[in-house]
């Protein structure tokens, strides 16, 4: 056997993303690149690691055994490389994220200088939907999550990062006065959802029911950035976060329906299990977080406050 960690790395990948094409994308490399090395890996061994079906990548079950056994080698050799840190002084080692996809406007930015004063952790953010994200919380495989939506069945202890509001809005083909507008505008409105479990839905439909909002649903959509370009192409309004439309507002492609009780609050959490036993690293970073959001949020979303 001559396989290399690059080949185990890469097969890791598409064992885990069950494509060639995404694991590309993941891993920053040409197409052409990853099946290269996936077939010299292959070469290596009589039992196939994939097989092709359809148009559709599938792991054989000899493939899942590699890519466990991947999983350990690659593990290991990043626990050399971290300790080989440790011992010079330095920060070392992972740090295992999961976030809501609207989460992704926020976390970057409190993550940046974190990552750039520590260049020896590794950063792991999964970027999912809310009941994936507390799955993976649950079952441990994540030091922290970040939600807008507390969960109610699960035991945690979280630290508030920043204000979410949420606000009605449409593409700019219609010209609304600067009046506050009465929960009677929504007879009109054809409205596009979030799909279920998502938390911008969870806290739609909380405030559509508690203000009982006349509402009519137009359509499920299933991700923040499928919502946005539905409402600017015309096929209705939404109700948003406004952390995930700051560049479309900016340009004119969407605008802000001003009605009575309006914006929606929330806020944004950071949250971990309760009694979780952090690493350093991840401890590191909720130390770092506590000391220094104030200045992030000053910093990195003074605009947010421009809109009440």
């Amino acid at each position: 056997m001559n396989y290399t960690l690059n080949q185990l790395q890469i097969f890791l990948k598409v064992a885990q993303l069950q494509s060639i094409t995404k694991a590309a994308d993941d891993l920053h490399l040409t197409q052409p690149a990853v099946s290269i090395q996936l077939k010299n890996l292959q070469d290596q061994f009589e039992i196939p690691l994939t097989e092709i079906i359809g148009r559709k990548l599938f792991v054989t079950d000899f493939g899942k055994e590699i890519a466990t056994a991947a999983e350990k080698i690659l593990n290991e050799v990043y626990a050399i490389n971290y300790k080989t840190l440790t011992h010079k002084g330095q920060l070392a080692g992972r740090l295992k994220l999961s976030i809501v996809s609207t989460g992704k406007y926020v976390m970057p930015h409190f993550l940046a200088d974190f990552m750039k004063q520590n260049d020896g952790i590794e950063l792991q953010m999964d970027v999912t939907n809310k009941t994936k994200v507390l799955e993976s919380l649950e079952s441990n495989q994540v030091d922290m999550s970040l939600v807008s939506v507390l969960p109610d069945k699960l035991q945690v202890e979280y630290e508030e990062l920043l204000a979410n509001k949420l606000y009605l809005v449409g593409n700019n083909q219609t010209l609304w006065s600067e009046k506050l507008y009465e929960k009677s505008i929504f007879n009109n409105l054809p409205l596009i959802y979030r799909e279920n479990g998502s938390g911008t839905r969870i806290i739609m439909e909380n405030f559509i029911q508690n203000n009982q909002l006349p509402v009519h649903k137009k359509l499920e959509l299933t991700s923040n950035e499928a919502v946005k370009q539905a409402v600017i192409a015309g096929l209705g309004y939404s109700i948003m976060p406004l952390i995930g439309i700051k560049n479309e507002l900016q340009n004119g492609d969407l605008q802000i329906i001003p009605v009575k009780n309006f914006p929606i609050k929330s806020n944004w959490y950071l949250i971990w299990l309760k009694n979780k036993k952090f690493s350093p690293v991840a401890q590191s970073f909720i130390s770092y977080i506590k000391k220094n959001k104030v200045n992030i949020i000053t910093e990195r979303f003074d605009w947010f406050e421009n809109y009440k």
